[in-house]
């Protein structure tokens, strides 16, 4: 079992919350502020292109200011989420399989609280060992064990190493496929077939599937619905994080408790976030652009990375490079080489220790900025 870095119980049994992972960046952020041009931020997924122009003016002409929203979804945020996932995986939904949430963290955050509630003999969340921090701090709130899940060579979770005695506590198995922050590709039918096997619910985040890479985008409902529940999001797909809205697809009776859970603690989309979501979801040229940018920063980044001596790859999916630290004579290791990237290049990047114990080592590059600042980052490093 493990938890989040700086987690901790005080003195009389409290929680006491470690540092927030990306303020342990602060001082590297400092070094890199310091040069002429200032800081390239590379550190965090925020999109800096701009959304579709329908969206943002769908925000101020929905009229769903005054009346409270609904916590499921308006019917047309739910069709249209519904269509989507059909257009793209050819997997048809009903209404009752699909439902919204504030942004997919918070979701992965409160759910081991809420299936915990469900099945109160069950404490254990499993999740990919090199990861999304959000998936063992959410079962540290929640009073659950934490278990890491090791990758297979290829990225898929080896869940042939999950030990018995968790297997018979396991409240969940999360798994992420494209992976933050490696990029990788899970298995999807093989989580699926494990999760049925074992009576376990997977947790499929799907957030990054619109920037698959290798071979076609794939979600895990594909293997059918029954212990399923897949997580999207318009935040990266349509340069809309700010909005806070996702959803969550799937087994229809997981989905319906996890709607009157919500329903009851108050967690609602505003209205007029619910009809600009609606109208991304319904649009998908605006996708094919944001992947070619993507596509170009991802490229020229390694290119990057790898004049520096770094063995990187370009993902399978995903919008970051997971990038090995050059090996040096004195030894230098993740932080060391985003120390030198960030007071030589001025660019800011996530140390991969931030996402577990088995990312010691690498460092994650997200493609976030335009490329005349990714131009100025190699100008830097090329000195």
């Amino acid at each position: 079992m493990t938890q989040p870095a700086g987690a901790r119980f005080g003195e009389t049994g409290g929680f006491v919350p470690p540092v927030y992972p990306y303020e342990r960046l602060h001082g590297l952020a400092d070094e890199a502020a310091a040069l002429p041009g200032g800081l390239v931020d590379l550190s965090v997924g925020t999109p800096c292109d701009p959304p579709p122009v329908a969206v943002v003016e769908a925000l101020g002409s929905s009229g769903a200011e005054r009346g409270y929203p609904s916590s499921a979804g308006s019917a047309r945020l739910l069709d249209a989420a519904r269509a989507w996932v059909e257009r793209r995986f050819g997997v048809l939904l009903g209404r009752d399989a699909v439902a919204a949430c504030v942004g997919t963290k918070e979701l992965v955050a409160g759910l081991p609280h809420w299936l915990r509630l469900r099945r109160p003999s069950r404490d254990t969340v499993l999740y990919p060992a090199v990861s999304y921090p959000t998936y063992a701090m959410g079962a540290v709130l929640a009073g659950c064990r934490a278990v890491p899940v090791p990758a297979r060579p290829d990225g898929s979770l080896d869940l042939d190493a999950v030990a018995a005695e968790d297997l018979a506590r396991a409240l969940c198995l999360y798994s992420n496929s494209p992976a933050n922050p490696t990029g990788c590709l899970d298995d999807l039918e093989a989580a699926a077939r494990f999760g049925r096997e074992h009576g376990i619910p997977v947790i499929s985040d799907e957030c990054y599937v619109e920037f698959t890479w290798e071979g076609k985008a794939r979600t895990i409902l594909e293997h059918g619905l029954d212990g399923l529940v897949a997580l999207h999001s318009i935040s990266k797909r349509s340069n809309c994080a700010g909005l806070r809205l996702g959803f969550y697809c799937g087994d229809p009776e997981l989905v319906a408790y996890l709607v009157e859970v919500r329903r009851h603690a108050g967690f609602m989309v505003p209205g007029p976030v619910q009809l600009a979501g609606a109208v991304a979801l319904e649009d998908d040229e605006h996708v094919e652009r944001q992947r070619d940018r993507y596509s170009e920063r991802l490229a020229r980044l390694a290119e990057v990375l790898q004049a520096l001596g770094s063995a990187v790859d370009r993902p399978a999916g995903g919008l970051y490079l997971w990038a090995p630290a050059p090996a040096r004579p004195d030894g230098g290791d993740a932080w060391e080489f985003a120390g030198r990237l960030a007071r030589t290049g001025g660019a800011l990047v996530s140390p991969g220790d931030l996402y577990g114990p088995g990312g010691a080592g690498q460092v994650r590059v997200a493609a976030v900025q335009p490329m005349e600042r990714i131009e100025l980052v190699a100008r830097r490093l090329g000195r």
